[in-house]
């Protein structure tokens, strides 16, 4: 933590965007300019014109940001402002006193809308069929720079730099121990926050392992030593790196030389900003053909409506320029294994499949499960299944905050 930290103070806040923001939004909306398609090009040259229209009329007709906000406002929300950024938080306290404190990250192209349906039973499981023994006191920030914790005014906001933000932030509600879950962006920075403060961290759960997958073609004499789960493990985890790094990183190369440069479209465009964003929901996701069946339309909408309403394209794309430029630090170096009890939870969708045997070189690694649907965005796709196995992983830990 640098000790740039100007305001420990926590304020409330409360989501209520101007309708003339609205306005400009249905305004563009109204007057996008489309570009021509070809007559049936489906997914492989990007988002289809033919979908993104119809997604557009409902966005501009059907779509109710309204209920969304208030969705949002169930939450007690507040602001602080940890090492010159503006940090935007919800904070859920569970009725049952000694629940075990957790904090939830997301990920990119998500945001805080990814938990809407998973810290209920986290912060109340009685409500919902659980054991109240299971219980957490649930934290949900923001990232900087994106949504309401964006845009960022300084650069250096890595996940490092964001788990030394979250430990402080810990800190000021008043948790001197407590767990870290995430997918994405979201399970580097929980890995992170294990990692560099194990003394605090009770356990780590993730939905993604970075590093884990394997990167280069397993040869035969490692095939030959592997049991015949293993041996196809490693052969479809190398086949959808492969096919991840062929067709589907464009995405993260410009975001990690360029954003500035891609943050004029999408943050002048609306429907820019959707088809960037909804793309990957389809790609990451367990569904066939739409990203609805895996994610209410909704949902995805309120998603895009946080990036588009704060700004915060240029902001979020960020992290991946200072990942890829970090050149000091504890960042800039291979990380040393984590110490902190750590659990995966796998889904079958998801692009990148870990290797049990890399994540046991980097992770204390405590519980491993494997599920037969999902993909990427698992809190938003398969809650019921994400928050059992979170509930499952603390109870095995055995500790309270």
């Amino acid at each position: 933590m640098t000790s740039s930290i100007t305001d420990s103070g926590v304020r409330p806040f409360r989501l209520d965007i101007p309708q003339s923001d609205l306005d400009d939004l249905y305004d563009r909306l109204d007057r996008t300019r489309w570009p021509r398609g070809l007559p049936a090009e489906g997914w492989a040259y990007g988002v289809p014109s033919g979908y993104l229209r119809d997604l557009v009329r409902y966005w501009r007709q059907e779509y109710d940001w309204r209920a969304a906000e208030a969705r949002l406002n169930g939450w007690p929300q507040f602001t602080t402002t940890i090492d010159g950024a503006n940090v935007h938080f919800a904070h859920v306290r569970s009725p049952e006193p000694d629940a075990t404190p957790l904090i939830l990250t997301h990920g990119w192209p998500g945001s805080v809308v990814e938990f809407l349906d998973v810290v209920g039973p986290l912060a109340d499981p009685a409500a919902h069929g659980g054991d109240p023994a299971d219980a957490f006191h649930v934290v949900v920030p923001s990232i900087p720079g994106f949504g309401l914790s964006g845009p960022v005014t300084g650069s250096g906001w890595e996940a490092g730099r964001i788990a030394d933000a979250w430990a402080e932030l810990m800190t000021r509600l008043g948790y001197e121990r407590f767990g870290a879950q995430g997918g994405d962006w979201g399970a580097a920075i929980s890995r992170e926050l294990g990692r560099a403060h194990p003394g605090r961290v009770i356990g780590v759960h993730l939905n993604l392992l970075p590093g884990a997958q394997a990167t280069r073609e397993p040869a035969p004499e490692e095939l030959e030593s592997m049991n015949p789960g293993e041996r196809e493990r490693a052969l479809e985890s190398w086949r959808r790196w492969a096919a991840f790094s062929a067709e589907g990183i464009g995405y993260a190369v410009q975001q990690s030389t360029r954003p500035g440069t891609l943050a004029y479209g999408l943050t002048d465009s609306p429907v820019g900003q959707l088809a960037w964003i909804i793309e990957k929901f389809r790609e990451w996701t367990d569904s066939e053909e739409l990203p609805e069946e895996a994610v209410d339309r909704d949902r995805l909408l309120t998603n895009v409506m946080l990036y588009w309403l704060t700004g915060t394209a240029g902001s979020s794309a960020r992290i991946y320029y200072e990942r890829r430029h970090t050149t000091s630090g504890r960042m800039a170096a291979p990380n040393e294994p984590s110490a902190t009890p750590t659990a995966l939870a796998l889904f079958p969708a998801e692009p990148q499949i870990p290797l049990r045997a890399r994540a046991e070189r980097t992770e204390r690694l405590v519980r491993w499960t494997e599920f037969d649907r999902g993909g990427h965005f698992a809190a938003m796709e398969e809650p019921d299944l994400l928050v059992g196995d979170v509930r499952a992983f603390f109870r095995q830990l055995g500790e309270k905050g």
